[in-house]
């Protein structure tokens, strides 16, 4: 089994098209990497499973040189999503040529498909594939994937009033990766890590995990916007209830992904990361390669 991470970035991107923060300054400018938005490839004998498709598919997929099998095709034969959220979905709308593929996604995550706007996914060559909490399946042969719910809300542009941050259902799931004797952990969005989600995570070999903001405040102290991390879904690294210290007695490799712009990690000198680093993390980049 070998991960490809397309995209390590959060919505929008690094740089965000309409951000200046120093983080999207310094990518502009080359001082440090861009990055795009969160998806993943999962390679195993020669089959490819994306999970999360970001609206930076097309470019991705060139980058890490998944191609065609030929004249025509599609170089990967399932797209597993996490949520409803644009950064993870959107691309799908860029997968419309008529290539076969599946989408494996929980009902409630499917429903979102229903839209008029992805009836572009023709349903005779685009096969929707419901999954069950806590029930593997297997996207390509010998890749066991189980999904299970862990803390978030729903989409943006689903929400209602004042949305449950902390829903835990069909929403926001994680990834349970098995193959070859071996185990990881996909979770790019999560709200809080209770104790029966920390107890599954327990006997992972690389745990992918959810890091937008570095501070519950990131996006005030920067002055880019008044929202909370907690408020979009996401958990802070840092702090004695963040993803840091709620993690620090596990083992295995940890790497954060789904990196907001705001997010000071991104400074390769900055004390943020230095202190990521020293606690055992990675901060993931767009090409970087996993073999569990």
């Amino acid at each position: 089994m070998k991960l490809t991470i397309l995209g390590a970035a959060a919505g929008g991107g690094l740089p965000q098209w309409n951000c200046g923060c120093r983080n999207c300054a310094d990518a502009r400018a080359g001082r440090i990497p861009a990055m795009t938005q969160s998806s993943v490839a999962v390679t195993l004998d020669g089959q490819t499973a994306l999970l999360n498709a970001s609206p930076d598919i097309r470019a991705q997929l060139q980058a890490c040189g998944l191609a065609p099998p030929g004249l025509r095709g599609s170089p990967f034969a399932a797209v597993v999503l996490t949520n409803g959220d644009v950064d993870h979905l959107a691309g799908l709308l860029s997968l419309r040529e008529g290539s076969a593929f599946a989408v494996h996604a929980t009902p409630a995550t499917l429903d979102i498909l229903d839209q008029p706007i992805f009836r572009v996914l023709a349903p005779d060559h685009v096969r929707r594939a419901p999954i069950a909490l806590d029930r593997p399946f297997e996207p390509v042969p010998g890749l066991r994937i189980t999904a299970f719910a862990v803390p978030g809300k729903v989409a943006l542009y689903l929400e209602e009033g004042e949305p449950d941050t902390r829903l835990v259902g069909e929403q926001t799931v994680g990834l349970r990766l098995e193959a070859g004797g071996r185990c990881v952990l996909y979770i790019p969005g999560c709200a809080a890590i209770p104790d029966d989600l920390l107890a599954r995570m327990g006997d992972a070999d690389v745990i992918l995990f959810d890091g937008t903001v570095w501070a519950d405040d990131d996006m005030g102290r920067t002055g880019t916007g008044t929202k909370s991390g907690a408020r979009m879904g996401h958990m802070a690294m840092s702090g004695p209830a963040g993803s840091i210290a709620r993690l620090s007695g596990l083992g295995g490799r940890r790497v954060f992904l789904h990196v907001n712009n705001t997010n000071p990690v991104l400074q390769p000198a900055a004390p943020e990361r230095a202190a990521c680093q020293a606690a055992g993390w990675e901060i993931a980049f767009d090409g970087m390669e996993i073999a569990p």
